[in-house]
């Protein structure tokens, strides 16, 4: 009896198995009217998933849509009861939709809201579940108050700080940084573990240089919340030594430090183990101790690691597995070695897993009478329970159906009748969770429907396969005939085969077999029918193709290609030429039964190929042409040119969106056309504007150009080669294209405020092949950004619409929709904008200073609330002004000027500050619009920092005994100056002396230098100091000496340059005197006699080179020239000439001192100039002056200690140097006055001039 029953069930299987197999094809159509006419249960299309985590701030939207024919109505339940929607008002239901809106715009609590959610898709035919959404509100908790320690750690000694970040939701991430928003380094000896502590596998000295601080970031809220830092504190044996640890070998014995075997700091212990579900990440994790810094590596034992789904992360710290399977379960171990020794750990892993479908039930439609099955089929572990429901009750509780069968994971359906239809739930769960799938059975009875086009016609070249198609639809399953030219055979046999999908195919097509097929498909319910023609036709074929030749250049070789085909259909011949298209150019002839080439060329030469093709078949045929050249000495170079404009356009194979345009090319002008460029130009938007459509190969004449609706169009080709471009074609006839309606919509839709009760809608518009049609409009809507908000529109033509009497900066959603006379274009994309902003409406408060030194302050304060910005928070704003100076008498600029600090923050640092200053500060919030009000003004002083350089520094060199040196105070001293420190040294050429250094008290700005060295140059580096420290450098050298020129030393250039980047005038009275060798400086002045000429120059720049000028001529003045150059610098003084020269010149000047011996006529009388008796000046006979305040005494010569020094003779006009305009009266007194003339370049650069008696300038040459 137990045989006979087993049998039965086996039997029973089979069957349903045969039945399923057979009813498994009943699937309803995609198209739209045959579904709008079926019923059909509910089915979800769309929900929120099972763990749904929402963001306080914005609205909550739980989703659910589904389809079904009647329309589904939707309720919900709420921790399994039901939720009424209509009863709370923060929470609505979306139109035509189950998804739920909660509003807070109106006030509330989401947490409120928090718990289970599962959606009921209804109609008449079923009920359809959700899964089971559990909804979380995000949160960011605060980190607990703490007060933390000093830690103090010997050197070498692991440790670990521990994060305890505040539990939030979702997890938040964890990152180390110092406090001053610095990220902690990490390496192989310190890294941060999974669960968010600092590992350090031993601690060293320069650990200690910054503290740590663990910082959690909230995902939802974008918020970082930051733990208190630990500061460290290294106790060591020796103080810290650069050189040692330069040295990573002997580093630790180097410092001190006892070298260990490794421990585990994280796991504990030897062994451990972890769980981790199917298909998710597993993380293992090994941090070790140890001195040096353990190398970690991992195993597995019994095999190898994971193929392909490993990755070592944390410097092989952690060893991740992706989308672990049951395979990866097992032990594995992780190896800690230095060269101390090793330890491992071993974890042992075990892989469990939440259900997983096997087999996920399917919808089932039946007809009436037939039978079925819904199988579900899950795995886990451990294995998943089954349940079944139907309509959303558990199918226990369900009225009785006698025609249902539940036998485990699989429902049996038989003899199934019209009312049966309902939706089944299979929920497969188990302790790691479960699966929910809807699946409903559909009993239908309907009549057969041909779902093709009633008549067909099929075409056929004759011996080939084809199929006849026939889709059809009906319930229960209709059978299906084929019958041809109406006789009563079916066809099924033989040359024919009918598929189970309505096809009848044949395998050779004979033209026998031309004529009408009906295809009739039927069931209990009635019959349908549908009519295919099919036409037999011949094959293409070429009957005479082209053979292969050799010819001669500049003969006329002829390619045959003769074809038979099928009169009926159009026959296409195109030509290929090394298997790319022939461009048919002026030299070839395309005729029908072949191809004429006029004028061979080399470039001739390849493989032809004829292709005859029809919309059926074709065919083709190749041969080779062979080109033989004429002998080297008969070929000449032919200009090349721009080729000629191609001609006679025509247009063919009109359509509504394409066209065929041929055009014959003009002559290539010995250069091949590489390409064709096709224009096109309609009359309607840019008349007489040509636009580029298309670009071809130099091979082709002829293409298919896509077209436009609502279009005429005309087009002209332009041929391009090597050379360049032709002139334009004529153009082609005008092609007018029928609208339509437009089939894109503008872009770049922008929804902004102008004003603060406005939005302003813009975007681009269509161009003219976009707009389609005539009358070219904008259908624009928009609403306020909330789902129960109505829509307004307001149909303009200009690409612009602006909206009036919004409320301040409330977002909108914005469409804009194309339309013209044929229709609209599809539904657009929703925009987001923004109407006007304005000004903010509140000011920061609690604005705090912090000095952080004598240049920047760091900044916390208040932000506003959001609801005060009125608009798009853009920036913080800092305005500050510098109200005075700590120093008395120093005027200051109190120009206002800000510093920003973009986005929603807190802090800030304002930089560039002037030291030893009082400044104000006051806060702003920005908008679009501008800014908000000002927050309380705040003083604060900054500290003294370190000086600017002075302002300049003066190098006079009266003689070859000393320097003097001359500066002024710094623009910005910064402070209160304690001095100056005064470095310098000597160089000649390439080689340097020592330096050495003098410092001055603050009042002091001048220095005498006793040269021990008559031959070197002098470098000097000059600097303020205050309290804090020295200042910047002002950096000088000291002019050449003119007699540098015999000594033969290598070329000097004067540089009078300063490191700094404040501007730096020096003024130094110099004469440069340049040969092919040398250049030289040093105090001269010029004089004038009726044979020679000694020049005189005064360098006055900050430039690094001295320039090159011509010698100055004689003239009847005193002259001060700048840039000259001295006799040295003329090539006729070169060798003999100039010592000849120098020697005339030595006595000229004798005889004319001795000459001009009498009366002393003091300059001062002269000049008519009172000196000051308190001038220091006065006191010691020296005179430095310069174009701002001192005017030289022109007659002047200062000695080497600063007095004025006196020569043999006071009668002399040595003591008054060259006279400028100078009169004799009858005795040989000089009576005249003397006058000093600078150029306009000097005068406006405030430099100076100083005159010398020529005796010196022959002292400096002898």
């Amino acid at each position: 009896m137990v045989m006979q029953r087993h049998h039965l069930t086996c039997a029973g299987i089979a069957f349903a198995l045969y039945l399923h197999h057979l009813v498994s094809t009943i699937e309803v159509p995609l198209d739209s009217n045959i579904q709008s006419e079926l019923p059909q249960p509910p089915t979800i299309t769309k929900q929120s998933v099972k763990d749904y985590i929402v963001d306080p701030r914005d609205n909550i939207f739980i989703e659910c849509e589904a389809k079904g024919n009647p329309v589904p109505t939707f309720s919900w339940t709420r921790n399994g009861k039901f939720f009424n929607v209509a009863k709370d008002p923060k929470v609505s239901m979306r139109r035509r939709s189950g998804t739920l809106v909660i509003d807070f715009h109106s006030g509330g609590r989401p947490e409120d809201y928090e718990g289970e959610y599962q959606c009921f898709a209804r109609n008449d035919y079923g009920t359809a579940l959700s899964s089971k959404i559990h909804l979380q509100v995000s949160k960011s908790p605060l980190w607990p108050k703490e007060k933390v320690d000093v830690i103090e750690v010997d050197e070498g000694a692991p440790l670990s700080l521990q994060c305890n970040p505040p539990p939030g939701l979702p997890s938040p991430v964890i990152f180390w940084m110092s406090s001053s928003m610095e990220p902690i380094h990490q390496d192989k000896r310190v890294s941060q573990g999974q669960n968010g502590d600092l590992y350090f596998s031993n601690v060293m000295l320069q650990d200690a240089q910054t503290d740590y601080s663990c910082n959690a970031r909230f995902h939802f809220t974008h918020t970082i919340q930051q733990k208190n830092p630990y500061t460290l504190k290294v106790k060591t044996k020796k103080p810290h030594n650069e050189t040692s640890l330069r040295n990573h070998t002997d580093m630790y014995s180097a410092r001190g430090i006892t070298e260990t075997t490794p421990s585990f700091m994280y796991p504990y212990g030897t062994s451990s183990s972890q769980m981790v579900l199917r298909g998710v990440d597993l993380l293992l994790e090994c941090i070790a101790s140890g001195v040096p810094a353990p190398d970690i590596m991992w195993y597995k034992k019994g095999g190898e690691l994971p193929a392909g789904k490993t990755k070592l992360e944390n410097f092989n710290k952690a060893l991740r597995i992706s989308n672990v399977s049951e395979e990866d379960s097992g032990e594995y171990f992780c190896l800690a070695s230095n060269k101390m020794g090793s330890i491992r750990h071993t974890i042992s892993v075990r892989v469990k897993a939440a259900p997983y479908w096997l087999d996920e039930p399917q919808n089932l439609i039946l007809a009436p009478g037939e039978d079925g099955r819904l199988v579900c089929r899950a795995n886990g572990n451990p294995k998943p329970a089954i349940q079944w429901l139907v309509n959303g009750e558990p199918i226990e509780a369900s009225p009785p159906n006698p025609s249902r069968e539940v036998a485990g994971d699989t429902i049996v359906f038989r003899d199934t009748q019209i009312g049966s239809s309902a939706v089944y739930q299979c929920n497969a769960s188990n302790e790691h969770g479960y699966l929910l799938a809807n699946a409903f059975v559909s009993v239908l009875d309907v009549p057969p429907r041909i779902l093709g086009p009633r008549n067909q016609l099929i075409k056929v070249i004759q011996n080939n396969r084809t199929r006849l198609d026939c889709p059809f639809f009906g319930s229960p399953i209709p059978t299906l005939r084929w019958f041809k030219n109406g006789q009563g055979n079916t066809l099924d046999g033989g040359n024919y085969k009918a598929h189970e999908n309505g096809s009848l195919e044949m395998n050779m097509a004979r033209k026998e077999d031309q004529g009408i097929y009906t295809c009739v498909a039927t069931n209990i319910l009635g019959k349908a029918e549908a009519q295919v023609r099919l036409e037999v036709k011949d094959p293409t074929r070429i009957v005479r193709g082209p053979e292969d030749q050799v010819v001669k250049r500049g003969s006329m070789p002829r390619l045959h290609c003769r074809i038979k085909h099928d009169p009926t259909l159009k026959l296409t011949v195109t030509w290929l030429k090394d298997d790319a298209p022939l461009y048919i150019g002026n030299r070839m002839k395309k005729e029908d039964d072949g191809l004429t080439i006029y004028g061979v060329a080399e470039k001739d030469q390849g493989d032809y190929t004829c292709i005859a093709s029809t919309e059926l078949d074709k065919d083709s045929a190749k041969a080779y042409l062979t080109v033989l050249a004429i002998p080297a000495n008969r070929l000449r170079e032919l200009p090349k040119e721009r080729p000629d404009r191609p001609r006679d356009l025509e247009l063919t194979d009109l359509a509504e969106r394409s066209v065929r345009l041929t055009w014959i090319p003009g002559d290539d002008n010995n250069s091949p056309i590489t390409d064709y460029i096709v224009q096109f130009e309609e009359d309607r938007f840019q008349p007489g504007m040509w636009h580029n459509h298309s670009r071809y190969p130099g091979s082709v004449n002829s293409a298919v150009l896509s077209l436009s609706p609502y279009v005429n169009y005309q087009f002209r080709v332009i041929a391009v080669n090597d050379v360049g471009s032709s002139l334009p074609s004529v153009p082609s006839e005008r092609y007018q294209t029928n609208g339509a309606r437009p089939e894109i919509n503008p872009t770049g839709v922008q929804g902004a405020g102008t004003q603060k009760n406005n939005m302003e809608i813009t975007w681009t518009p269509l161009n003219a092949t976009q707009a389609y049609g005539p009358n070219l409009r904008y259908i624009v809507r928009w609403r306020r950004r909330d789902p129960r908000g109505s829509w307004y529109n307001e149909t303009v033509k200009t690409p612009r619409h602006v909206v009036w009497n919004t409320p301040i900066y409330v977002p909108y959603e914005i469409k804009v929709q194309a339309e013209n006379d044929f229709g609209r274009a599809p539904e657009p994309d929703t925009v987001i904008g923004y109407s006007g902003e304005d000004y903010p409406k509140a000011a920061p408060t609690d604005v705090r200073i912090r000095v952080l030194n004598s240049t920047a302050v760091a900044l916390t304060w208040t932000r506003v609330h959001l609801d005060t910005i009125q608009g798009q928070l853009k920036e913080y704003r800092a305005y500050f002004w510098r109200d005075s100076s700590l120093l008395k008498n120093l005027w200051v600029s109190k120009k206002r000027q800000y510093v920003s600090f973009p986005g929603d923050r807190n802090r800030g640092i304002v930089s560039r500050l002037f030291p030893y200053s009082n400044y104000k500060l006051e806060m702003v919030v920005t908008n679009g619009r501008g800014d908000g009000p000002r927050s309380e003004v705040k003083e604060f002083p900054t500290p003294e920092g370190v000086p600017s350089s002075p302002r300049y520094l003066r190098i006079r060199q009266p003689n070859l005994e000393s320097i003097n040196l001359e500066w002024d105070h710094p623009e910005h001293p910064n402070g209160i100056l304690t001095g100056y420190n005064l470095r310098y040294q000597a160089f000649n050429g390439s080689k340097t002396g020592r330096t050495l250094v003098e410092n001055f008290s603050p009042n002091q700005t001048r220095f005498t230098l006793q040269r021990t060295d008559p031959i070197s140059r002098y470098r000097f580096f000059l600097r303020a100091r205050t309290q804090v420290g020295e200042g910047e450098t002002i950096v000088e050298e000291s002019p050449a000496l003119l007699n540098e020129a015999a000594t033969g030393l290598p070329p000097t250039t004067i540089g009078l340059t300063s490191t700094t980047t404040t501007p730096t005038t020096t003024t130094t009275d110099t004469t440069t005197t340049t040969t092919d060798t040398t250049t030289t400086t040093t105090t001269t002045t010029t004089t004038t006699t009726a044979a020679t000429t000694l020049p005189a120059t005064t360098a006055a720049s900050t430039t690094t080179a001295t320039e090159r000028a011509p010698a100055a001529t004689t003239k009847q003045e005193l002259a001060y020239t700048k840039n000259h150059v001295d006799i040295a610098t003329q090539g006729w003084f070169i060798g003999l000439m100039c010592a000849i020269a120098l020697l005339v010149l030595i006595l000229l000047i004798v005889c004319f001192i001795k000459r001009s011996r009498g009366g002393k006529y003091p300059v001062r009388d002269n000049k008519d100039e009172h000196l000051n008796p308190e001038d220091k000046n006065v006191e010691d006979g020296s005179f430095d002056y310069s174009d701002e305040d001192n005017k030289p005494l022109p007659n002047s010569q200062t000695s080497l200690d600063g007095t004025i020094k006196q020569q043999e003779s006071d009668d002399s006009l040595v003591d008054y140097g060259e006279g400028g305009e100078g009169q004799f009266n009858e005795d040989g007194s000089f009576i005249g006055q003397y006058t000093v003339k600078k150029d306009k370049e000097e005068t406006e650069g405030n430099e100076s001039s100083e005159a010398t008696s020529p005796v010196n300038a022959i002292y400096s040459l002898a």
